[in-house]
Protein backbone atom coordinates (compact mmCIF):
# COMPACT_ATOMS: atom_id res chain seq x y z
CA UNK A 1 0.00 0.00 0.00
CA UNK A 2 1.28 3.45 -0.90
CA UNK A 3 0.95 6.59 1.22
CA UNK A 4 1.83 9.99 -0.22
CA UNK A 5 1.86 12.91 2.21
CA UNK A 6 1.57 16.55 1.13
CA UNK A 7 2.97 18.77 3.88
CA UNK A 8 4.90 21.93 4.67
CA UNK A 9 6.81 20.17 7.44
CA UNK A 10 8.24 16.88 6.12
CA UNK A 11 10.69 16.55 9.01
CA UNK A 12 7.78 15.80 11.36
CA UNK A 13 7.26 12.42 9.70
CA UNK A 14 10.57 10.91 10.79
CA UNK A 15 8.75 9.54 13.84
CA UNK A 16 6.33 7.43 11.81
CA UNK A 17 9.15 5.52 10.12
CA UNK A 18 10.08 3.56 13.24
CA UNK A 19 8.89 0.48 15.12
CA UNK A 20 6.26 -1.69 13.39
CA UNK A 21 5.54 0.85 10.64
CA UNK A 22 9.23 1.24 9.86
CA UNK A 23 9.67 -2.53 9.65
CA UNK A 24 6.62 -2.81 7.37
CA UNK A 25 8.18 -0.26 5.03
CA UNK A 26 11.51 -2.12 5.06
CA UNK A 27 9.61 -5.27 4.00
CA UNK A 28 7.87 -3.33 1.19
CA UNK A 29 4.43 -3.96 2.68
CA UNK A 30 3.79 -0.23 2.73
CA UNK A 31 5.44 2.71 0.99
CA UNK A 32 5.49 6.13 2.68
CA UNK A 33 6.51 9.11 0.54
CA UNK A 34 6.62 12.73 1.66
CA UNK A 35 6.24 15.71 -0.65
CA UNK A 36 7.09 19.20 0.53
CA UNK A 37 4.41 21.57 -0.76
CA UNK A 38 6.89 24.45 -0.46
CA UNK A 39 9.01 22.93 -3.24
CA UNK A 40 6.25 23.88 -5.69
CA UNK A 41 6.14 27.57 -4.84
CA UNK A 42 7.19 29.83 -7.69
CA UNK A 43 7.85 32.69 -5.27
CA UNK A 44 11.56 33.51 -4.92
CA UNK A 45 11.20 33.29 -1.13
CA UNK A 46 9.25 30.00 -1.41
CA UNK A 47 6.20 31.63 0.12
CA UNK A 48 3.13 29.35 0.07
CA UNK A 49 0.49 31.38 1.92
CA UNK A 50 -1.28 34.73 1.75
CA UNK A 51 -3.81 36.80 3.67
CA UNK A 52 -7.45 35.65 3.46
CA UNK A 53 -9.92 37.44 1.21
CA UNK A 54 -12.51 39.18 3.37
CA UNK A 55 -10.02 39.80 6.15
CA UNK A 56 -9.38 37.90 9.33
CA UNK A 57 -6.50 36.56 11.37
CA UNK A 58 -3.83 34.21 10.07
CA UNK A 59 -2.73 33.10 6.64
CA UNK A 60 -4.22 30.72 4.07
CA UNK A 61 -2.23 28.24 1.98
CA UNK A 62 -2.47 29.11 -1.72
CA UNK A 63 -4.29 26.75 -4.10
CA UNK A 64 -1.76 26.72 -6.93
CA UNK A 65 1.13 25.33 -4.88
CA UNK A 66 -1.06 22.61 -3.37
CA UNK A 67 -2.39 21.63 -6.79
CA UNK A 68 1.08 21.44 -8.31
CA UNK A 69 2.29 19.28 -5.43
CA UNK A 70 -0.72 17.01 -5.85
CA UNK A 71 -0.22 16.64 -9.61
CA UNK A 72 3.36 15.54 -9.05
CA UNK A 73 2.27 12.36 -7.24
CA UNK A 74 -1.34 11.77 -8.37
CA UNK A 75 -2.32 8.39 -9.80
CA UNK A 76 -5.56 7.10 -11.29
CA UNK A 77 -6.37 4.98 -8.22
CA UNK A 78 -5.34 7.51 -5.56
CA UNK A 79 -7.82 8.53 -2.87
CA UNK A 80 -7.11 12.02 -1.51
CA UNK A 81 -7.79 12.68 2.17
CA UNK A 82 -7.61 16.09 3.80
CA UNK A 83 -6.92 15.94 7.54
CA UNK A 84 -9.33 18.48 8.97
CA UNK A 85 -11.28 19.03 12.24
CA UNK A 86 -14.32 19.53 9.99
CA UNK A 87 -14.10 15.97 8.63
CA UNK A 88 -15.86 12.83 9.77
CA UNK A 89 -14.29 11.36 12.89
CA UNK A 90 -11.92 8.47 12.22
CA UNK A 91 -13.13 5.11 13.53
CA UNK A 92 -12.22 1.46 13.11
CA UNK A 93 -14.71 0.91 10.32
CA UNK A 94 -13.18 3.74 8.27
CA UNK A 95 -9.67 2.41 9.02
CA UNK A 96 -10.56 -1.02 7.63
CA UNK A 97 -12.17 0.56 4.58
CA UNK A 98 -9.11 2.68 3.81
CA UNK A 99 -6.74 -0.26 4.28
CA UNK A 100 -8.22 -1.78 1.11
CA UNK A 101 -7.09 1.21 -1.00
CA UNK A 102 -4.00 0.94 -3.19
CA UNK A 103 -2.87 4.56 -2.88
CA UNK A 104 -3.75 7.22 -0.28
CA UNK A 105 -2.71 10.84 -0.71
CA UNK A 106 -2.92 12.66 2.61
CA UNK A 107 -3.06 16.45 2.55
CA UNK A 108 -1.95 18.28 5.70
CA UNK A 109 -3.28 21.76 6.29
CA UNK A 110 -1.60 24.45 8.36
CA UNK A 111 -2.12 28.06 9.49
CA UNK A 112 -5.77 29.04 8.87
CA UNK A 113 -6.22 26.26 6.33
CA UNK A 114 -6.08 25.77 2.56
CA UNK A 115 -7.87 27.70 -0.17
CA UNK A 116 -11.25 26.01 -0.62
CA UNK A 117 -10.99 25.92 -4.41
CA UNK A 118 -8.19 23.38 -4.45
CA UNK A 119 -9.89 21.32 -1.76
CA UNK A 120 -13.01 21.17 -3.94
CA UNK A 121 -10.85 20.12 -6.88
CA UNK A 122 -8.72 17.30 -5.48
CA UNK A 123 -10.04 16.07 -2.11
CA UNK A 124 -12.22 12.94 -1.94
CA UNK A 125 -12.97 13.14 1.78
CA UNK A 126 -12.06 15.01 4.95
CA UNK A 127 -11.15 13.07 8.09
CA UNK A 128 -10.78 14.27 11.68
CA UNK A 129 -9.16 12.45 14.60
CA UNK A 130 -11.34 14.26 17.15
CA UNK A 131 -13.34 17.35 17.97
CA UNK A 132 -10.39 19.63 18.68
CA UNK A 133 -8.01 21.77 16.66
CA UNK A 134 -4.26 21.16 16.23
CA UNK A 135 -1.64 23.46 14.71
CA UNK A 136 -1.55 21.36 11.55
CA UNK A 137 -2.54 18.11 9.87
CA UNK A 138 0.78 16.33 10.30
CA UNK A 139 0.02 14.55 13.59
CA UNK A 140 -3.45 13.47 12.39
CA UNK A 141 -1.83 12.18 9.18
CA UNK A 142 0.56 10.05 11.22
CA UNK A 143 -2.36 8.69 13.22
CA UNK A 144 -4.12 7.75 10.00
CA UNK A 145 -1.05 6.05 8.53
CA UNK A 146 -0.43 4.09 11.71
CA UNK A 147 -4.01 2.85 12.10
CA UNK A 148 -4.47 1.98 8.42
CA UNK A 149 -1.07 0.27 8.09
CA UNK A 150 -1.93 -2.15 10.88
CA UNK A 151 -4.67 -3.59 8.64
CA UNK A 152 -2.43 -4.14 5.65
CA UNK A 153 -1.75 -7.87 5.23
CA UNK A 154 1.51 -8.94 6.83
CA UNK A 155 2.18 -5.81 8.89
CA UNK A 156 1.02 -7.46 12.13
CA UNK A 157 1.23 -11.12 13.08
CA UNK A 158 -1.71 -13.34 12.21
CA UNK A 159 -4.80 -12.99 14.47
CA UNK A 160 -3.24 -10.12 16.47
CA UNK A 161 -6.09 -7.77 15.49
CA UNK A 162 -8.94 -10.20 16.12
CA UNK A 163 -9.58 -9.41 19.78
CA UNK A 164 -8.20 -5.91 20.20
CA UNK A 165 -10.36 -2.93 21.14
CA UNK A 166 -13.05 -2.06 18.57
CA UNK A 167 -12.35 -5.13 16.41
CA UNK A 168 -15.66 -6.64 17.52
CA UNK A 169 -17.30 -3.46 18.76
CA UNK A 170 -16.02 -3.91 22.33
CA UNK A 171 -12.97 -2.78 24.26
CA UNK A 172 -10.26 -5.36 24.80
CA UNK A 173 -9.97 -7.42 27.98
CA UNK A 174 -7.05 -6.68 30.39
CA UNK A 175 -3.69 -8.30 29.66
CA UNK A 176 -1.13 -9.80 32.08
CA UNK A 177 2.40 -11.23 31.87
CA UNK A 178 5.23 -12.28 34.22
CA UNK A 179 5.91 -11.90 37.10
CA UNK A 180 2.89 -13.78 38.43
CA UNK A 181 2.80 -11.51 41.49
CA UNK A 182 3.54 -7.78 41.29
CA UNK A 183 3.27 -5.55 44.39
CA UNK A 184 1.04 -8.13 46.08
CA UNK A 185 -1.26 -8.29 43.06
CA UNK A 186 -1.59 -11.72 41.49
CA UNK A 187 -2.46 -12.61 37.92
CA UNK A 188 -6.09 -13.88 37.82
CA UNK A 189 -6.10 -17.62 38.55
CA UNK A 190 -8.19 -18.37 35.47
CA UNK A 191 -5.34 -17.23 33.18
CA UNK A 192 -2.91 -19.79 34.63
CA UNK A 193 -5.46 -22.59 34.82
CA UNK A 194 -4.77 -23.91 31.34
CA UNK A 195 -8.52 -24.24 30.73
CA UNK A 196 -8.87 -22.49 27.38
CA UNK A 197 -12.65 -22.54 27.25
CA UNK A 198 -12.92 -20.88 30.66
CA UNK A 199 -10.21 -18.38 29.74
CA UNK A 200 -12.11 -17.44 26.58
CA UNK A 201 -15.32 -16.97 28.59
CA UNK A 202 -13.50 -14.85 31.20
CA UNK A 203 -11.95 -12.66 28.53
CA UNK A 204 -15.32 -12.03 26.89
CA UNK A 205 -16.82 -11.06 30.25
CA UNK A 206 -13.89 -8.76 31.00
CA UNK A 207 -14.26 -7.19 27.55
CA UNK A 208 -17.94 -6.52 28.24
CA UNK A 209 -17.07 -5.16 31.70
CA UNK A 210 -14.36 -2.85 30.31
CA UNK A 211 -16.74 -1.53 27.67
CA UNK A 212 -19.54 -1.01 30.19
CA UNK A 213 -17.25 0.94 32.54
CA UNK A 214 -15.33 3.02 30.00
CA UNK A 215 -17.41 3.30 26.81
CA UNK A 216 -21.01 2.18 27.58
CA UNK A 217 -22.34 3.83 24.43
CA UNK A 218 -20.56 1.16 22.36
CA UNK A 219 -22.87 -1.51 23.76
CA UNK A 220 -25.80 0.12 21.97
CA UNK A 221 -24.29 -0.70 18.58
CA UNK A 222 -23.54 -4.41 18.97
CA UNK A 223 -25.71 -7.50 19.11
CA UNK A 224 -25.45 -9.27 22.49
CA UNK A 225 -26.45 -12.81 23.36
CA UNK A 226 -29.03 -13.34 26.10
CA UNK A 227 -26.29 -14.39 28.53
CA UNK A 228 -24.30 -11.24 27.71
CA UNK A 229 -27.38 -9.07 28.24
CA UNK A 230 -27.90 -10.65 31.66
CA UNK A 231 -24.23 -10.05 32.50
CA UNK A 232 -24.56 -6.36 31.59
CA UNK A 233 -27.72 -6.05 33.70
CA UNK A 234 -25.81 -7.56 36.63
CA UNK A 235 -23.05 -4.97 36.14
CA UNK A 236 -25.63 -2.19 36.18
CA UNK A 237 -26.98 -3.41 39.51
CA UNK A 238 -23.47 -3.37 40.98
CA UNK A 239 -22.98 0.32 40.18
Amino acid sequence: MKFDILTLFPEMFEAIKTSIIGKAEERNLIDINITNIRDFSEDKHKKVDDTPYGGGAGMVIKPDVVYSAYKSIATKNARVIYMSPQGKTLNQSKVEELSKQEHLIILCGHYEGIDQRVLDTIVDEEISIGDYVLTGGEIPAMVLIDTVSRYVDGVLSENSKDEESFSNGLLEYPQYTRPEVFRDKKVPDILISGHHENISKWRKEQSLKNTFKKRPELLENIELTEKEKIYIEDLKREV
